[in-house]
Protein backbone atom coordinates (compact mmCIF):
# COMPACT_ATOMS: atom_id res chain seq x y z
CA UNK A 1 0.00 0.00 0.00
CA UNK A 2 1.58 3.45 -0.75
CA UNK A 3 1.31 6.28 1.38
CA UNK A 4 -1.29 7.83 -0.36
CA UNK A 5 -3.54 5.19 0.50
CA UNK A 6 -2.87 4.30 3.88
CA UNK A 7 -5.30 5.45 6.74
CA UNK A 8 -4.74 8.24 8.51
CA UNK A 9 -3.58 7.91 12.45
CA UNK A 10 -6.16 8.74 14.62
CA UNK A 11 -3.51 9.97 17.06
CA UNK A 12 0.17 9.08 16.23
CA UNK A 13 2.07 8.61 19.22
CA UNK A 14 5.69 9.17 17.74
CA UNK A 15 4.67 12.45 16.45
CA UNK A 16 3.48 13.56 20.39
CA UNK A 17 6.65 11.92 21.57
CA UNK A 18 8.61 13.90 19.34
CA UNK A 19 6.89 16.94 20.36
CA UNK A 20 6.88 16.85 23.98
CA UNK A 21 10.78 15.16 23.94
CA UNK A 22 9.05 11.94 25.55
CA UNK A 23 7.98 13.79 28.53
CA UNK A 24 4.81 11.66 29.49
CA UNK A 25 3.48 15.05 31.85
CA UNK A 26 3.79 17.51 28.76
CA UNK A 27 2.07 15.48 26.76
CA UNK A 28 -0.51 15.32 29.09
CA UNK A 29 -0.83 19.00 29.59
CA UNK A 30 -0.94 19.67 25.60
CA UNK A 31 -3.49 17.02 25.04
CA UNK A 32 -5.97 18.15 27.91
CA UNK A 33 -5.13 21.44 25.90
CA UNK A 34 -6.23 19.89 22.36
CA UNK A 35 -9.43 18.34 24.05
CA UNK A 36 -10.18 22.15 25.39
CA UNK A 37 -9.86 23.45 22.24
CA UNK A 38 -11.71 20.71 20.64
CA UNK A 39 -14.51 21.51 23.40
CA UNK A 40 -14.06 25.36 22.43
CA UNK A 41 -14.00 25.33 18.88
CA UNK A 42 -16.06 22.63 17.18
CA UNK A 43 -19.98 24.46 18.58
CA UNK A 44 -18.34 28.09 17.21
CA UNK A 45 -17.72 26.02 13.74
CA UNK A 46 -20.79 24.69 14.00
CA UNK A 47 -22.72 28.11 14.60
CA UNK A 48 -24.58 29.19 10.64
CA UNK A 49 -24.88 32.67 12.25
CA UNK A 50 -21.01 33.20 12.29
CA UNK A 51 -19.21 34.21 8.47
CA UNK A 52 -17.38 32.04 6.52
CA UNK A 53 -13.95 33.55 7.36
CA UNK A 54 -14.18 33.30 11.01
CA UNK A 55 -15.22 29.79 10.46
CA UNK A 56 -12.11 29.40 7.97
CA UNK A 57 -9.98 30.63 10.85
CA UNK A 58 -11.38 28.58 13.99
CA UNK A 59 -11.02 25.91 11.67
CA UNK A 60 -7.61 27.18 10.82
CA UNK A 61 -6.39 26.84 14.31
CA UNK A 62 -8.10 23.64 15.53
CA UNK A 63 -5.68 22.05 12.54
CA UNK A 64 -2.79 23.65 14.13
CA UNK A 65 -3.97 22.36 17.60
CA UNK A 66 -4.04 19.07 16.26
CA UNK A 67 -0.99 18.76 14.46
CA UNK A 68 0.61 19.82 17.45
CA UNK A 69 0.16 16.74 19.11
CA UNK A 70 -0.39 14.36 16.34
CA UNK A 71 -4.23 14.12 16.21
CA UNK A 72 -3.87 13.52 12.34
CA UNK A 73 -7.27 12.41 11.30
CA UNK A 74 -8.73 15.75 13.08
CA UNK A 75 -5.87 17.85 11.23
CA UNK A 76 -7.35 16.42 7.99
CA UNK A 77 -10.47 17.00 8.76
CA UNK A 78 -9.88 20.48 10.17
CA UNK A 79 -8.61 20.95 6.62
CA UNK A 80 -11.06 20.32 4.62
CA UNK A 81 -13.21 22.29 6.45
CA UNK A 82 -10.94 25.75 6.29
CA UNK A 83 -10.56 24.69 2.65
CA UNK A 84 -14.09 24.76 2.27
CA UNK A 85 -15.05 27.98 3.92
CA UNK A 86 -12.26 30.07 2.46
CA UNK A 87 -13.75 28.52 -0.80
CA UNK A 88 -17.00 30.06 -0.22
CA UNK A 89 -18.28 26.45 -0.68
CA UNK A 90 -18.91 25.90 2.77
CA UNK A 91 -18.45 23.03 5.19
CA UNK A 92 -19.59 20.04 6.07
CA UNK A 93 -18.78 19.63 9.68
CA UNK A 94 -19.79 16.00 9.96
CA UNK A 95 -16.36 14.34 9.10
CA UNK A 96 -14.83 16.61 11.63
CA UNK A 97 -16.79 16.05 14.48
CA UNK A 98 -16.83 12.50 13.63
CA UNK A 99 -13.04 12.38 13.87
CA UNK A 100 -12.72 14.85 16.71
CA UNK A 101 -15.27 11.96 18.74
CA UNK A 102 -13.37 9.29 18.04
CA UNK A 103 -9.72 11.14 19.10
CA UNK A 104 -11.14 12.22 22.15
CA UNK A 105 -12.24 9.02 22.78
CA UNK A 106 -8.90 7.76 22.26
CA UNK A 107 -7.05 10.25 24.65
CA UNK A 108 -9.13 8.60 27.33
CA UNK A 109 -6.76 5.09 26.22
CA UNK A 110 -3.87 6.68 25.00
CA UNK A 111 -1.79 5.21 27.44
CA UNK A 112 -0.72 8.59 29.11
CA UNK A 113 -3.22 8.42 32.29
CA UNK A 114 -1.74 9.88 35.59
Amino acid sequence: MDAENQPVLLLDRAHLDAQTFGDADLAREVLSLFEDQCRRLLPALAEAGRPAEARADLAHTLKGAALGVGAMRVAQASAAVEAGFRSGAGADLSSLQAAAAETLTALATFGLEA
